[in-house]
């Protein structure tokens, strides 16, 4: 977390902003409204998605790192993360007055119409607006957004992913959902076929979309970015068995990228994952998977 202005008073935006979808944006630009009327610092009050969210649930969409560095880099915002279980049994009065007031300052607070606090989330976005003026805090609560019948949302965005639905997933999501982890060494059976790829590999808690190959765009830690191809699953044609991961093929890249960050943006679902007879037929596939992002 950035380091907190004490003498300035805050405009927090709470929630776990999973995956920073439309409906976590709305909140994010009231908080910046906010803030920017009224001379406030920007923060944002969550926990670690990691811990937060299970893979019963789907898993998490993106850690807390990626997450993190998005509010940050992108939105302008402090990131405040606590550890659930620390607070887990404060009362809803007990939250406002140790964290919102004391350790953060706020001048004003923004959540969505679904928020919950307070030990075994007893209080709602209702309860917050009266001990918001009992504290002397401004409380603005964000509406959700529907995409036809659908509540905008963190769990629909997984199921969306996982049943291969992108083009939806990354409606709601605002951008391109992507992958965000370090390059790590692997049997190097593209190089032999002449489609080095880079890979990289879930999580355990977290969400995998569809197995299957897609059009990608993959952007350098230096920012350059290249059109790419992605495979996300678990290799059956060679009989993987690690985790499930992505292998990406960087059109017009060549270079050692093992140990750096790249983020993957996944633009397009091609195909499904399938397993072939033979590496020639496999390699043969992928040229034709080449013609998309030719």
């Amino acid at each position: 977390m950035n380091d907190l202005k004490n003498s300035v008073k805050s405009s927090v935006a709470l929630g776990l902003f999973d995956g920073i979808h439309l409906g976590h944006r709305a909140v994010l630009a009231q908080a910046i409204q906010s803030a920017d009327c009224n001379q406030l610092q920007r923060i944002v009050f969550t926990f670690p998605a990691e811990t937060a969210i299970r893979k019963q649930t789907g898993g998490f969409l993106y850690s807390s790192q990626v997450r993190d560095q998005i509010l940050t880099q992108d939105f302008g915002f402090s990131v405040y993360c606590e550890n659930f279980e620390k607070i887990r049994d404060l009362s809803g009065e007990e939250f406002v007055r140790q964290i919102l007031c004391e350790k953060l300052h706020a001048g004003c607070v923004t959540c969505g119409e679904n928020f919950r606090f307070g030990k075994n989330a007893v209080c709602d976005a209702g309860d917050l607006l009266k001990l918001g003026k009992q504290a002397g805090f401004a409380v603005n609560i964000v509406k959700n957004l529907y995409f036809h019948d659908f509540i905008i949302s963190s769990s629909e965005i997984r199921r969306l992913l996982a049943s291969g639905d992108l083009e939806t997933a990354n409606q709601f999501l605002g951008d391109p959902y992507q992958i965000c982890e370090v390059v790590r060494h692997g049997a190097q059976l593209g190089r032999t076929i002449g489609f080095p790829t880079v890979n990289q590999v879930f999580r355990e808690d977290q969400l995998i979309p569809a197995f299957g190959v897609y059009r990608s765009r993959t952007i350098l830690p230096d920012g350059r970015a290249f059109p790419s191809l992605t495979n996300i699953g678990k290799k059956p044609t060679v009989n993987y068995q690690g985790l499930p991961l992505a292998e990406t093929y960087l059109l017009g890249f060549s270079g050692d990228l093992y140990g750096m960050v790249l983020q993957v943006k996944l633009l397009k679902l091609i195909r499904p994952e399938q397993k072939f007879d033979s590496i020639q037929a496999l390699t043969a596939q992928m040229r034709k998977d080449l013609e998309f992002i030719n």
